[in-house]
């Protein structure tokens, strides 16, 4: 981490997060930017939570280093709950510019090496050679000029996939996604009910009883449909009548006495309820936009196809690696077919770097025709299968390990 403290722009990046600060004139002093910045990396590098982070600042004075610390400090930086303040400012368009950023700060490094390199390759030890070259120096000069001048229209390789991010959520199901759904509408009854206020009794919710009898289906290791089937329509009663109540105390008053959090349930809830009440009636299991927690309800399902998760829930990407530099293109909670998005991630490189890519390896989903008449006339070439049959012999097959770069990244980000 301390090698990695020289070559990142820190004024730069500091620059970006302070757009998200607000207490120039008033409130208290703001925290480090580059502490809060690099604090957020150590805790993805480690792949630790939020306090392990902190008591690991507090131990290694390398990280403290790598954080800009001048000597070493027994104190914590800050709480480990400002982390989750740190994630509301950064989000996905901060993090790209950073990212840019580095990657940017990474190129004029790599040129400035080159340079020096090739002034350091020069030597005066033979002069009588450069006596007898001194009449084709001017022809020389001129064809470096001219070398130089010359816009570079297509240079490096480019590498792109999609894969999809699995949240750290149960998986889902219909009863058990209302039973949540229940569980939170008592919570809420709870917290509307004020005796002063309603001249009417609390509402009865039969909690204990919708509690057996979930738990009398849920921890059966075998269940049939029909016990499945008729544990989620009492369910849906026991939901609608708590939904009924809510509205009922909520006429009492004349501003919702609901927090943000709580009014964002309460939509959530419902909107499960009609979603799961909707597939009841019709006897299936699928439906638009259909919710999948309650506490996150932008996530969606992603059908992977793999043997031992045919379905992720999560978010899906679409990432561009360029020079062991990852880049997220294209982010969704929807699933997306990554094909459509690759002009997108080209176009992207071109921004970048200010000219096109010179190859691009992508899988086969990516090699759709549009997009191989895209790449031709853009004079790209395309790393990936040829239309057609496979050819008899092995001289056009390609390399295995050429996209394990980006493979190993995806796995790099799951760890």
């Amino acid at each position: 981490m301390g090698t990695n403290s020289g070559v990142i722009p820190w004024d730069d990046i500091v620059g970006v997060y302070r757009t998200q600060l607000n207490n120039f004139s008033t409130g208290s002093s703001n925290i480090n930017p580059r502490v809060a910045i690099v604090a957020l990396m150590v805790k993805h590098l480690l792949n630790v939570s939020d306090r392990d982070t902190i008591i690991a600042i507090e131990e290694n004075i390398f990280i403290q280093h790598f954080l800009g610390f001048d000597s070493f400090v027994y104190e914590e930086p800050f709480n480990a709950s400002f982390f989750v303040e740190i994630r509301k400012r950064l989000g996905m368009e901060y993090v790209e510019q950073i990212n840019d950023l580095i990657f940017k700060h990474s190129l004029k490094q790599s040129v400035h090496q080159k340079e020096s390199s090739k002034k350091n390759d020069i030597t005066d030890t033979d002069v009588d050679s450069k006596d007898e070259s001194s009449s084709n120096v001017g022809a020389e000069d001129t064809k470096s000029k001219i070398e130089t001048e010359t816009p570079i229209t297509h240079s490096g390789k480019l590498l792109i996939d999609a894969t999809a991010c699995p949240q750290d959520i149960t998986y889902p199901t219909d009863l058990k996604l209302l039973n949540a759904s229940r569980e939170k509408s008592e919570e809420i009854i709870d917290k509307l009910y004020d005796p002063a206020l309603h001249v009417f009794k609390k509402p009865r919710t039969y909690r204990e009883e919708a509690r057996k009898r979930y738990l009398l289906v849920s921890k059966k290791k075998v269940r049939r449909r029909s016990e499945v089937r008729k544990a989620v329509g009492q369910q849906l009663r026991y939901l609608r009548r708590n939904l009924s109540s809510i509205d009922k105390l909520l006429h009492g008053y004349d501003i919702t006495p609901l927090s943000a959090r709580d009014a964002k349930y309460l939509d959530t809830i419902k909107m499960v309820y009609a979603q799961q009440l909707e597939m009841y009636r019709k006897n299936t299991h699928s439906i638009e936009d259909r919710i999948e927690n309650i506490h996150q309800p932008y996530v969606r399902p992603i059908v992977r196809g793999k043997e031992k998760a045919k379905v992720e829930f999560g978010s899906k990407i679409n990432v561009s690696l360029i020079n062991g530099y990852s880049f997220i293109d294209h982010f969704s909670w929807d699933a997306f077919n990554e094909g459509s998005h690759l002009k997108d991630s080209i176009d992207k490189y071109k921004i970048r770097h200010g000219y096109y890519p010179a190859e691009v390896s992508v899988d086969e989903i990516y090699c759709t025709r549009s997009n191989r008449k895209m790449l031709n006339d853009l004079n790209i070439k395309l790393i990936g299968r040829k239309l057609g049959r496979p050819p008899k012999s092995g001289k056009e097959k390609l390399d295995p390990g050429d996209r394990n770069p980006i493979e190993g990244k995806f796995g790099q980000g799951n760890t």
